[in-house]
């Protein structure tokens, strides 16, 4: 008996990381017309401690910068209590593979892939993460120009989501606040007096 649950265990184990291997980015991505102001509105994760907390994910604000090399630069900030902005910073290294990226990861010390799978640039983007540590992990992510997410893009990521193998409680919408202003540059040159 224990045999044939961990073989049934395997198959599905295998089944469902099959279901990533083959998602392409989107064909003929391009990262300039992709740069600018985006705010997280939608995010799927298949964590315990995610589903548990993710009536608690508050929506987030970002601005991709395009390289002249190809690749982006992402500054994101996230609410993490009343008036208190986090920020965080990457760099997505550009592949052979248009709208598929790299980045190392401070916190996991490991290489992570980004991949675009589908965007029309002025409203949307569904972004897919993919790592590997003690087990795969994988996130999609929904990204819109404005905080305001519409039903038919909420509708659009669920769909994509559920398409992936996420289950339904693993979908998260944040709730809808004042994001983070993003800063403006600074002026690094000291004032001659």
């Amino acid at each position: 008996m224990f045999l044939v649950v961990a073989v049934l265990c395997s198959i599905v184990l295998w089944t469902h990381c099959l279901q990533y291997t083959d998602i392409q980015p989107q064909p003929d991505f391009d990262v300039e017309q992709f740069s600018g102001e985006w705010y997280r509105v939608g995010m799927a994760y298949e964590s315990p401690l995610f589903i548990k907390y993710k009536d608690r994910l508050l929506i987030s604000k970002g601005h991709l910068d395009a390289t002249v090399n190809g690749s982006a630069s992402l500054s994101m900030w996230t609410m993490t209590g009343p008036k208190k902005c986090t920020p965080s910073y990457y760099d997505y290294e550009k592949t052979d593979v248009p709208g598929l990226f790299t980045y190392f990861s401070e916190r996991h010390k490991i290489e992570k892939d980004i991949t675009v799978v589908e965007t029309n640039y002025t409203d949307y983007g569904l972004v897919l993460k993919y790592k590997k540590m003690e087990k795969e992990y994988t996130q999609v992510a929904l990204y819109s120009r404005t905080p305001v997410l519409r039903p038919e893009l909420e509708d659009k990521f669920r769909t994509y989501a559920l398409s992936l193998g996420f289950s339904a409680e693993s979908i998260a919408i944040p709730t809808v606040i004042d994001p983070c202003p993003i800063p403006e540059p600074k002026n690094t040159t000291a004032a001659v007096k």
